[in-house]
Parts: structure tokens; C-alpha cells; sequence
């Protein structure tokens, strides 16, 4: 069991015909992901070409889907179309969209989440690494992986992860990984202001799983998301929690890699983070290196 994505998902990949869209295509097939559609405007009726598998083109993710039956796509779209192209995949149907695209502007993050309101498409990112559902063979081949992600360091098993930052997401399944704790899902949600999931979202998806047994959250400064989590958890969550929050050195007021981590006055810091995680008896690492030994020790 995981959430969101299994080794059987179908995926498109909306921009697949660009460099970056191409590359991690590629990586993502030869993962094992059943990437069975590529949508770029203009270019229906091409095919992508790799490792021996013929990905058909389409102009349109509706045509894609009538052709193929995908239910996610990943968005390797430039920064000024990438809001028309998270909305195209929910005018489709999709069920899951994962936007990798850096810079959109907040007022199309805006739009885009008005738009999304009361519809079936869940969004992760924008501004993520994605997701990652890890396979039974050897580097957890065979799994699903939606992003960027690096496949290899991943391993089938029974964590859930869920993490603002990329590097600290791959550094997180890394620990784990080596120390022979396997993932059930792992989710980058990106560091933007106005995100798709939410922690508190991913959190409920993996309590309600039977076969994620403990939970990694890692945070940053900036926003409430991590508090609104630790409320849920401490109310609501039985599974073992233990978490990270990045930026504790982080002067007020200066943005620090995500558009998101800014602490504004009060709100967002560190420390205020770390206190609601206390609060919800989240286990606290105190340094990234500490981040899977210190949900171990909880299970």
C-alpha cells in the first residue's frame, strides 16, 4: 500500500519534449514508472523514444487521456505556462498533477488554487521534487516515481515521508534507506507560498494508510503549515511522527532559498515550529543528520 501513486499509476508528462522534461522522462522509464503519454502543443503525433519504449505525443492532456488512460501527469512546463498547464490537467480529470516548474508567479499559484477548489485533482508543488512510490526490485525498481527525484536511493518499506525542501526530502530517504528503513511514499511539496498539499494533507493520507507505520516531516521557516499539522497530529495522529525544521539561523525578515521560507514578524520561525512539534509529541531532530535515527528510535 502508499498513497497517491502505485508501481501500476499511468503518467503523462506534460513538456516532454523539452530538455529537462525529456531527461527525467527518460530517468522515470527507466525506473519503472508506466509513463504512457507526453503532451506538448504542437507536437501531437510524435513519439518519445526510449530504452526501447515508443511514448506517444499528444497536443492536449484531454487527448492523452482519451488515448491512454493516465490519471497523473508531471508539469515540466516553462514558469509562464505552467499555471495553464496544471489547470489543463484538471479540466481533463486528472488525479494527480505534480508541478516541477520553479517561478511561477504567486498570482497564478492564486488562480490556480481558486481554480482547484472543490475539484477532484489533487496538485503537488509547485517547486518540488515530486513524488515517489518506491518498487520491489533492486534500487526499488519498478516503482513510480513523479519528478525529479533520485529512484535509487529510495527502498520499498513503511515510512512515509513528507518534506518542504527537495535535497533534505533526498537526504531524509537516504538515512533511511541506509539504515534499512524502507518508504511507503515520498513527497516533495515544494517551498512556494501558495503550495498544493499541504503537510497537513499528506499527514492525513499517510495516518489513514495501513501500511505507512511511522511518519518523517521535515519543515522551514516561513507560514503556519508546519503548526497546523502538529495541532492534527497531537489530536488525531497514532503513528509515530518525528520531524526537522530547516532555517533556525535564518535572520528575520530575509528570504532564504524557498520563496516561501520568510519569516514575517512573529510568524513562521523556527522556533515557533519546533515548539508546536514538542507540543504534539513529534520527535525533534536536532540536526539533518539526526533525521532518520530520531523517528527510529521512536518505532
Amino acid at each position: 500500500m502508499s498513497i497517491l501513486v502505485q508501481p501500476d499509476t499511468k503518467v503523462l508528462v506534460q513538456g516532454i519534449t523539452g530538455s529537462f522534461g525529456a531527461k527525467h522522462a527518460q530517468l522515470s522509464i527507466d525506473y519503472g514508472t508506466q509513463v504512457v503519454a507526453g503532451v506538448t502543443p504542437g507536437k501531437g503525433g510524435q513519439v518519445f523514444d526510449h530504452a526501447g519504449k515508443k511514448v506517444p505525443i499528444f497536443d492536449t492532456v484531454a487527448g492523452a487521456l482519451k488515448q491512454t488512460g493516465a490519471t497523473a501527469s508531471a508539469v515540466f512546463v516553462p514558469a509562464a505556462f505552467a499555471a495553464d498547464a496544471i489547470l489543463e490537467g484538471a479540466d481533463a480529470g486528472l488525479e494527480l498533477v505534480v508541478a516541477i516548474t520553479e517561478g511561477i508567479p504567486v498570482r497564478d499559484m492564486i488562480r490556480v488554487k481558486r481554480a482547484l477548489q472543490g475539484r477532484a485533482t489533487r496538485l503537488i508543488g509547485p517547486n518540488c521534487p515530486g513524488i515517489v512510490t518506491p518498487g520491489e526490485g533492486k534500487d526499488s525498481y519498478g516503482g513510480c516515481r513523479i519528478g525529479i527525484a533520485p529512484g535509487y536511493i529510495h527502498k520499498k518499506g513503511h515510512i512515509g515521508v513528507v518534506s518542504r525542501s527537495g535535497t533534505l526530502t533526498y537526504e531524509a530517504v537516504w538515512q533511511l534507506t541506509t539504515r534499512g528503513a524502507g518508504q511507503s511514499t515520498c513527497i516533495g511539496i515544494g517551498g512556494d507560498p501558495v503550495p498544493g498539499l499541504s503537510h497537513l494533507d499528506v499527514i492525513k493520507l499517510f495516518n489513514a494508510d495501513p501500511d505507512t507505520h511511522g511518519i518523517l516531516i521535515i519543515g522551514e521557516i516561513g507560514g503556519s503549515a508546519e503548526e497546523e499539522a502538529a495541532r492534527w497530529i497531537k489530536k488525531n495522529c497514532k503513528k509515530p511522527v518525528a520531524g526537522f525544521i530547516a532555517g533556525a539561523t535564518a535572520p528575520p525578515g530575509r528570504r532564504m532559498g524557498h520563496a516561501g521560507a520568510i519569516i514575517s514578524g512573529g510568524e513562521g520561525t523556527a522556533e515557533a515550529k519546533i515548539a508546536a512539534f514538542k507540543a504534539a509529541n513529534i520527535g525533534v531532530a536536532a540536526t539533518p543528520s539526526e533525521m532518520a535515527d530520531t523517528l527510529l528510535k521512536m518505532m
